[in-house]
C-alpha cells in the first residue's frame, strides 16, 4: 500500500535555498520581456545560410515574416535597426510595445 503521507515532515523544504528567478529574456524585435511562449527565430533565414537564433513573441515573428522576404531579411541580417526602418515594422513596433507579453492577435497575410 502506498503512503498517504510522506515519511518526511511537511516543512522539510523550507530550509532549502530560494531558488532564483529565471532570467527575463527580451524580444529581439520589440525589446519587451517574453511570455510564456518564446519563438527561437533566425535572422538570416536557415535557407540563406542563417545558423544564429534570437528570441521572438510569436506575433512579433509573424509581423516580420509578413513584412519581408527570405532575400530582405538575409540584407539585414542581425540588424533590428534596419527592420524598425520600414513604416509598417515600425507601426507594429509602436503599437506592440504597450501590450502584456503573451499578447497574440491574428496577422496580416504576405503582401506580394
Amino acid at each position: 500500500m502506498a503512503r498517504k503521507h510522506s515519511k518526511h515532515g511537511r516543512y522539510d523544504d523550507l530550509d532549502r535555498e530560494e531558488e532564483t528567478p529565471a532570467e527575463v529574456v527580451h524580444c529581439w524585435l520589440c525589446s519587451r520581456p517574453t511570455g510564456k511562449t518564446i519563438v527561437w527565430h533566425h535572422p538570416v533565414p536557415k535557407s540563406r545560410g542563417g545558423r544564429d537564433v534570437v528570441p521572438m513573441h510569436p506575433i512579433c515573428q509573424q509581423t516580420l515574416i509578413t513584412n519581408f522576404t527570405n532575400s530582405e531579411l538575409e540584407r539585414h541580417a542581425m540588424d533590428v535597426e534596419a527592420l524598425l526602418a520600414n513604416p509598417n515594422m515600425r507601426k507594429f513596433v509602436d503599437w506592440v510595445v504597450k501590450k502584456d507579453p503573451d499578447f497574440n492577435a491574428t496577422t496580416a497575410k504576405k503582401q506580394r
